[in-house]
């Protein structure tokens, strides 16, 4: 029961990641921003993380998991319910507000669900166990871009077009404008609202429920010994760094899918249901590679996978056209098992540092924070080297998967150095 209960945690954060990607479209319109300003979301989502792993994995050092995902839940909820006054005094800054603080609890979360699931049987199967945890993770994340694409995209106003295509909404006055971007204000506010309802309810179940009042190691043990530990430890150092490539790859793609098809001149909600067929080919792949894992070394199966969205990626930029756009959506097959295995091989053997640890690997996910801003400054360029700026944008998931091929290579190796 303490299995399911935590399980659920995955799907409840991959629906606030995934409601959140289609944001930074929607609000370049409605705000009337650049891609890279818009691209903020994505610095203030991802920032979260890394302000609070640290702190999430010292208060479960000192207290327990249940409390940290209690504490993490409020935190969640509060952000949520904070879209109420960003809509109602329509400032962009109140909206990254909220959702940064939103995110100290998705940080509380996963520094706590991924080691609690981790420590839930035998150090030999914690990486395939996790990568089933995580399954559930983007069946949260497809309901999250359904509500996204059939609620907030499809209902925009200022996404409406012409018969040419072109946006409406640029041709209104002032007052037009104003009063379309307080109704779509408005549909952007409502789901999250009722979000912040439905973690209320899981805050309720948490505080019911018998769930093991356990903490991850000792907690007088030494911080600076354990960062000490961490820091020497070569798999989890490149770990960590493999880890803000991968999140940085992830979000770019997702986020900028929209983007794509746009310039495709396809709507957002239209892009939005590519979007939803990328996030299906994820999941089933994260259940097709936890099966492999059976059969081949997991660190081999990372580096196949990465190259796998190298070539893709090289389509998505040279392919212009919709061939480029199936491109992209094809790469989140090899993107699913990347989180998980990466995390898992990381944390292998470092026993009472685990905690601290997964914090790590928890701000590791700055890197959707640092990376689609630049590939938003990119894509405002228009137009790079002959290619559509759009293109030559996804220069940048292409390096990512250059560096985590580069990781399941040197963990492989080393792994087989230490079985001799």
């Amino acid at each position: 029961m303490p299995f399911i209960i935590v399980t659920s945690l995955f799907a409840l954060w991959g629906f606030a990641n995934d409601i959140t990607n289609p944001l930074v479209a929607a609000f370049r319109t409605i705000m009337e921003i650049s891609n890279a300003k818009a691209a903020l979301i994505q610095m203030a989502f991802y920032g979260g993380y890394a302000t609070m792993a640290i702190p999430a994995a010292l208060f479960v050092r000192k207290y327990s998991y249940k409390k940290a995902i209690i504490l993490g839940l409020v935190l969640y909820a509060t952000g949520a319910l904070l879209f109420i006054p960003a809509a109602q005094f329509e400032m962009f800054g109140f909206f990254l507000a909220s959702l940064y603080i939103l995110t100290f609890g998705l940080a509380f979360l996963e520094t706590t669900a991924n080691p609690y699931i981790l420590s839930m049987g035998a150090e030999e199967t914690s990486t395939r166990r996790l990568n089933l945890a995580q399954a559930f993770n983007p069946l949260g994340s497809i309901f999250g871009m359904f509500i996204a694409s059939q609620v907030i995209l499809a209902s925009l106003q200022s996404d409406l077009r012409n018969s040419s295509g072109d946006l409406i909404f640029e041709t209104l006055s002032l007052a037009e404008k104003s009063v379309i971007r307080t109704h779509d204000l408005a549909v952007i506010r409502n789901p999250y609202v009722v979000l912040g309802l439905v973690v209320i309810g899981m805050i309720v179940l948490f505080l019911v429920a018998k769930m093991p009042n356990t903490r991850s190691e000792n907690p007088q043990s030494s911080v600076k010994s354990s960062f000490q530990r961490l820091y020497k430890n070569v798999v989890y150092r490149q770990g960590v760094i493999a880890q803000i490539f991968y999140v940085g790859v992830q979000i770019m793609c997702w986020t900028f899918i929209i983007h794509y098809a746009e310039n495709l001149g396809l709507s957002k909600a239209e892009a939005q249901r590519y979007n939803m067929v990328a996030m299906g080919l994820f999941i089933l792949f994260r259940f097709v590679s936890t099966f492999l894992m059976r059969f081949f070394n997991a660190r081999k199966l990372l580096m196949a996978f990465a190259m796998g969205g190298m070539m893709t990626i090289a389509g998505t930029i040279f392919i212009q056209g919709m061939g480029g756009l199936y491109a992209l959506v094809a790469t989140s097959a090899f993107m699913s098992l990347m989180f998980p295995t990466i995390y898992g091989i990381s944390l292998e053997g470092i026993g009472e540092d685990t905690t601290l640890g997964a914090a790590g690997l928890v701000m590791a996910i700055v890197g959707g924070a640092l990376m689609p801003p630049l590939q938003g400054m990119i894509i405002d360029l228009e137009s790079v080297l002959g290619l559509p700026a759009v293109n030559f944008s996804f220069i940048l998931p292409f390096i990512c998967f250059v560096v985590i091929a580069r990781f399941g290579l040197v963990t492989a190796h080393l792994q087989k150095q230490s079985s001799r």
